[in-house]
């Protein structure tokens, strides 16, 4: 998006999809159509095709609050976009635990970023406060899934072709009312 259009700018929130998940993770069914490390059912399928998006069914579902803390660290540090697909990467192509801290040390590694601050801060809840916060920002204005967007005044969850964003932007920035964009 940043590339095609001057003066955007995107920025990554934390929301917690399932605050109920204890550290050390969830074994998760599969549904039906998915298979284990492999497809996905619909319409997530559908949804990463046409997106073109690699995602794979883990059968563990992560505790996610320290990867989210890890991304706001990121973000500090100016590489919240190579972190973030890296973390994206480790969870849907790659199936790893993004709950663990071996799997965070190596993309904070992998990204340039202090692993031993970053550690002291996940161990101490350093960012605990602003994921709450951005979570109940997210809330308050209608999300309830991930991904999550907003562009002007529409909100919408969940991967989409980049057409659809593209879209939404050009009527955004040509001023056209969105009041009646389907969501």
């Amino acid at each position: 998006m940043q590339a095609d259009y001057e003066n955007v700018e995107v920025e990554g929130k934390a929301y917690l999809l399932r605050p109920d998940i204890p550290k050390e993770g969830k074994i998760r069914r599969l549904k039906p159509g998915e298979t284990e490390g492999g497809e996905l059912s619909d319409p997530l399928k559908s949804y990463a095709d046409e997106a073109g998006l690699i995602m794979r069914r883990s059968t563990l579902t992560p505790y996610t609050t320290y990867a989210l803390a890890a991304t706001e660290f990121a973000k500090e540090q100016g590489a919240f976009d190579p972190f973030h697909r890296a973390m994206y990467k480790a969870y849907w192509e790659d199936l790893k635990n993004i709950g663990d801290f071996e799997v965070i040390r190596s993309i904070t590694q992998e990204c340039g970023l202090d692993w031993h601050l970053l550690e002291d801060r996940l161990k101490s809840s350093y960012y605990e406060q602003e994921i709450m916060n951005q979570f109940q920002e997210g809330v308050g204005i209608g999300v309830r899934g991930i991904p999550g967007f907003v562009i002007g005044n529409v909100m919408f969850t969940g991967a989409r072709p980049y057409g659809i964003f593209k879209a939404v932007m050009d009527k955004v920035i040509s001023g056209e009312d969105l009041s009646n964009i389907a969501q």
